[in-house]
């Protein structure tokens, strides 16, 4: 099986989707979104960008590689009487089947960057994103001190080192592999702008239930506990990230969770 449909068929992102509508929708709202306008959604999960989109009127179509939240987005849409709006799967480093220059806004937040074989993404959404067109990505930051970088950071020093040739998602956060990655697929980078942006995880309980999401459903983090019980760190790693949940929750209303995390919003104008 792929390595990476199955990373993301492992939990239930569902489950965490449900904490991330509202920035969803805000974040859609600063897109320009107009009646007709085609959107791609890649590495759509159950439709957080997808579904606010086609509120709006936009044609979407999302795209991800587990079947389940392809299934879960397609139910959502059907019960918002959404006709405007499907899923499908596939990958966002080769969209086989899916024609060239048929896009207006080709959308990626929190999905593409996780594929393999990043230049090959890079290609993909310029050959599906037609001229005049826009690209927008949606992407976190290594190193950055908010939430999901953490995470991601802290739950890699209790995995086994990633295969030879392996190359971290994280470098979608950094602007000059972004223009590098475009550069290879004919973008000048005159056409790139980068954004520090946010998106806020708002949950109607405490972090360290919030955190328990994520040990359950999200598949970087179940991984990084199974491989943490092997060794007998499982323990330590729950303080740590307890430790992290709570330093970041913002929300000063008891028995709440309202954790901002700091993301880099790129649009490709082509």
């Amino acid at each position: 099986m792929n390595p990476n449909k199955q990373l993301w068929e492992k939990g239930d992102f569902t489950r965490l989707a449900a904490n991330m509508r509202e920035s969803g929708s805000e974040l859609v709202g600063k897109l320009g979104i107009t009646p007709g306008l085609r959107v791609l959604d890649l590495g759509c999960g159950d439709g957080t960008t997808a579904i606010p989109a086609a509120k709006l009127g936009a044609t979407v179509l999302g795209v991800d590689i587990a079947s389940n939240l392809v299934q879960a987005a397609n139910t959502r849409a059907k019960e918002a009487g959404l006709t405007n709006c499907s899923f499908q799967e596939g990958d966002a480093s080769n969209l086989e089947g899916l024609q060239d220059h048929s896009f207006d806004l080709t959308v990626s937040i929190f999905g593409a960057m996780f594929a393999p074989r990043p230049h090959d993404v890079a290609k993909e959404m310029v050959r599906v994103t037609r001229p005049g067109g826009r690209i927008v990505m949606g992407n976190w930051i290594p190193g950055d001190p908010t939430l999901v970088a953490q995470i991601l950071k802290i739950s890699s020093a209790y995995t086994p080192p990633p295969p030879e040739g392996f190359v971290s998602p994280m470098l979608w956060g950094v602007e000059d592999q972004v223009i590098e990655r475009f550069g290879s697929a004919g973008v000048p980078k005159e056409k790139i702008t980068f954004i520090r942006d946010t998106y806020t995880f708002i949950a109607p309980f405490p972090p360290a239930q919030f955190l328990d999401l994520f040990r359950q459903y999200y598949g970087p983090t179940m991984n990084a506990f199974e491989a943490a019980e092997k060794n007998g760190k499982a323990a330590e790693l729950q303080r740590e990230l307890e430790t992290l949940f709570n330093s970041q929750n913002k929300n000063g209303i008891n028995g709440a969770t309202y954790i901002p995390a700091t993301f880099l919003r790129i649009t490709v104008v082509l």
